[in-house]
């Protein structure tokens, strides 16, 4: 595992609003500590920077790991995941209730590798949205 030093994990939660940067999840609504993730893994010459970094929850960033790409469930074409430092978030997903719904093909990849919409991550969820506790997404 790579060093993060405390200022640059402070730094890189504070830019994501304390949301998992991949589903949006707040970190204060999570069972589980939020994890900076390496966008482009060490293993694949990703650096510890503040532009390779992102906040996610436990269960995207596990599933994850360290790939770069997967296959869009639509085309079926290996294609390259969401990469929060250079993509924005709505131009790839909506939310449809408690549901997320990748439009393009990285982010029906990331949607499925991610699994976002996984039965007990969607009741979270609709338990959140229920309860005022899921702010719009920008």
């Amino acid at each position: 595992m790579t060093y993060v030093s405390e200022t640059l994990r402070r730094l890189v939660a504070e830019r994501a609003h304390h949301r998992c940067e991949y589903c949006k999840l707040p970190e204060n609504d999570s069972y589980a500590s939020f994890q900076i993730d390496h966008i482009i893994a060490t293993k694949h010459g990703g650096k510890t920077t503040e532009a390779n970094l992102c906040l996610s929850c436990a269960n995207c960033n596990g599933h994850k790991g360290s790939d770069l790409a997967s296959l869009d469930p639509r085309t079926e074409k290996i294609t390259l995941l969401f990469n929060p430092r250079t993509d924005q978030w709505t131009n790839h997903f909506k939310m449809n209730g408690a549901y997320i719904e990748g439009l393009t093909s990285e982010g029906r990849a990331t949607a499925r590798l991610l699994q976002f919409n996984a039965r007990i991550r969607l009741r979270v969820r609709e338990l959140l949205l229920a309860s005022g506790q899921w702010d719009a997404i920008e």
